[in-house]
């Protein structure tokens, strides 16, 4: 048993809802490691478990990504051993915290040429870009994609990892700052929301009126009607987030009208649930860390208590790339 601290909540609600408590934490159990967290990632889905978009039992930590140093090794785990570095993300919430005890299945360890830091902040960003840009919809060389919030941690690896593929990258992001950092990261094209530019109208100008294969959106409500206008024949609609409210119900016919369009609603837990499938996807992750391929950017840095500041910040748009919560 260690001594540590750990964010919990009570109630979902408002930022104000995370408390610093101190824990003791047991030694891992049957086929579970003790982590020693060294950096630690802030996700969206950290707001959805906190905020109450996902209803969760009470009381309940909140993180779902983070790296460390496998501090003890419980019962029946050959594969890996006290002083390894590792790294996980996605799974239940818990991972703001000194500490944590996860199944041993469910981390994977991090290679030498990546830091602890870009671990914690780009393993589940990172999976999430290769299954909605290769499994979901598999990006061919010379389309062209639309991606929402650009800037923001996974738009940034999103235009990385599509221009790798030979995508021409468009993205969708709030302010011109937000767009310059866009550009930087592999788009060809950004377009400003606050600037009030008409997203359909200049796909349908930059495609001669076809539309796109593919649009992935984590915007939800506000943007649900665009993008439907923005697809091709055939065209998939990738949703993967809502920030401003749950997508509204989908007709069948409503697809239909529009030339068959497909929509989906994928989760990074179905993609990576197969052990094998999570090493893939990791590996290819780190591998375009550790050969620079893709760049990562710490946007900003919290301690763990400042945590309720973190979240604040996120809400309200202050952050740009991925934040980073230091124990």
């Amino acid at each position: 048993m260690v001594e540590g601290r750990i964010i919990e909540i009570t109630e979902q609600g408002r930022p104000e809802v995370m408390q610093v408590r101190s824990f003791n934490f047991p030694d891992p159990e049957e086929g579970e490691v003790l982590i020693d967290q060294k950096a630690l990632g802030m996700n969206f889905l950290d707001v959805y478990h906190r905020s109450g978009a996902y209803p969760l039992s009470m009381p309940t930590g909140i993180g779902t990504e983070a790296a460390g140093i496998v501090a003890k090794v419980g019962a029946g785990v050959t594969e890996f051993k006290e002083g390894d570095r590792v790294a996980y993300g996605g799974g239940a919430p818990g991972g703001y915290a000194d500490y944590r005890n996860v199944l041993a299945t469910r981390i994977v360890p991090i290679p030498n040429n990546v830091t602890d830091e870009q671990a914690a902040t780009s393993l589940m960003k990172g999976m999430t870009v290769e299954y909605l840009l290769e499994r979901v919809y598999s990006v061919q060389p010379g389309q062209m994609i639309l991606f929402y919030a650009a800037a923001g941690g996974v738009g940034l690896i999103a235009g990385q990892w599509g221009k790798s593929l030979g995508a021409h990258m468009i993205g969708v992001a709030g302010g011109p700052e937000k767009c310059q950092l866009a550009l930087a990261n592999g788009y060809e094209i950004c377009l400003d929301r606050h600037a009030d530019e008409d997203v359909s109208a200049k796909v349908a100008e930059l495609t001669n009126g076809i539309g796109l294969p593919v649009v992935y959106d984590s915007i939800g409500k506000e943007t649900y009607t665009t993008t439907l206008d923005c697809l091709g024949p055939r065209g998939f609609f990738v949703s993967f987030g809502a920030t401003s409210g749950p997508v509204p119900a989908v007709q069948a016919t409503e697809l239909q009208k529009r030339n068959s369009l497909y929509f989906t609603r994928p989760t990074l837990v179905t993609y990576t649930a197969d052990r094998a499938d999570l090493l893939m996807s990791s590996g290819k992750v780190f591998a375009k860390l550790g050969s620079r391929e893709i760049k990562t950017e710490v946007g900003q840095t919290y301690k763990l208590e400042d945590v309720v500041k973190a979240h604040q910040d996120f809400e309200a748009g202050k952050t740009r790339g991925s934040t980073l919560i230091m124990p």
